[in-house]
């Protein structure tokens, strides 16, 4: 195994950095919606907004910030090819939760192919979320077939 000593204690080796229109607001939808856990703040004092935010969904570390263009942070309009996939206990709790802190349905719970339950959610903030729960080990050739009968 390599060495990993220049990982912060708690994080991975890939940390999301999400940058947002409204940290603050995204910060709080993410806690109502996922149960997100804040771990630190770094308030912009010139603007009231987030500078860097630090929070947790389960044992999975992220960050936040608001925009900040001249250090070339953007908020996404939408997320366009990309998800964040949570896994849950109970993905259908967990789609009810989320719409109701007021994510938009993307697609609701389903058992799919590959064993996993899953829904997915688009926060009011650009990005997308997978929630996903697993309920089976098909066999790699029952993955293979499920594919082959996919109609997406």
């Amino acid at each position: 195994m390599s060495d990993m000593s220049h990982i912060p204690e708690g994080y991975h080796s890939v940390t999301p950095s999400l940058t947002s229109k409204d940290a603050n607001a995204s910060l709080k939808f993410y806690a109502e919606a996922f149960g997100a856990v804040e771990v630190f703040r770094l308030p912009d004092e010139k603007t009231g907004g987030v500078a860097h935010a630090e929070f947790r969904i389960g044992n999975s570390a992220l960050m936040i910030s608001d925009e900040y263009p001249s250090f070339g942070c953007i908020a996404p309009e939408f997320s366009a090819g990309g998800a964040f996939m949570i896994y849950v206990p109970d993905c259908d709790a967990a789609y009810e939760r989320a719409v109701a802190a007021g994510a938009t349905a993307v697609q609701g719970p389903e058992d799919q192919f590959w064993g996993d339950r899953t829904a997915r959610v688009a926060d009011p903030y650009g990005y997308r979320w997978s929630l996903a729960q697993k309920k089976s080990d098909p066999t790699p050739e029952e993955i293979a077939e499920g594919m082959r009968n996919f109609g997406g």
